[in-house]
């Protein structure tokens, strides 16, 4: 019997397979066992009912133990399953989690590229805008003094115009007066 929970401890795998041939190995022995004790009790005449109803009950005893072997064999397989999907799920878990914080810190890398080039932008066009602004009032202080320097410059011809014409109109009268 013990060779018998020794080779199920052993194999987990194809429990249906290895639990009937453990029955087979189950039953052969418990042959062997009868027909050993039948021998040293050869003294004594054991009925053949009493011999097949032996070998019955060390049948059923062995079937019996070779049932929960299997049974032990479907509850340790059921575990290592469950074991195996915990593990997967916890894998699923961190790959998620892995995922997904990379992906946070590639949006937030991404998030600060934008917001520097938007600043970038921003000062840009600031920069533009003032010299624009600049250019402008530079060119309208040029154009206002370029059309005050003409304004004086043909008030002073207008003057000099008028001061001629005066001066010719009062050499006119003059000879004209005389």
């Amino acid at each position: 019997m013990t060779n018998t929970s020794e080779r199920a401890k052993k194999s987990s795998g194809g429990a249906g397979e290895q639990a009937a041939e453990e029955i087979q190995t189950m039953t052969e022995e418990a042959k062997a066992e009868i027909e050993g004790a039948a021998a040293g009790d050869e003294g004594r005449a054991p009925s053949p009912l009493d011999e097949v109803m032996s070998q019955a009950e060390k049948a059923y005893a062995a079937y019996m133990e070779a049932e929960r072997q299997v049974a032990r064999a479907y509850h340790e397989n059921e575990t290592q399953v469950a074991k195996a999907y915990k593990r997967a799920e916890q894998q699923a878990h961190s790959a998620y989690d892995t995922a997904v914080a990379r992906a946070l810190s590639i949006r937030e890398e991404a998030m600060s590229k934008a917001i520097k080039a938007r600043e970038d932008a921003m000062r840009r066009a600031e920069e533009a805008f003032q010299s624009t602004i600049e250019a402008a009032d530079s060119a309208y202080a040029a154009s206002i003094s370029q059309a005050a320097q003409t304004r004086d410059e043909n008030i002073a011809k207008a003057w000099k115009v008028r001061d001629e014409t005066i001066e010719q109109a009062w050499q006119i009268y003059s000879k004209i007066a005389r």
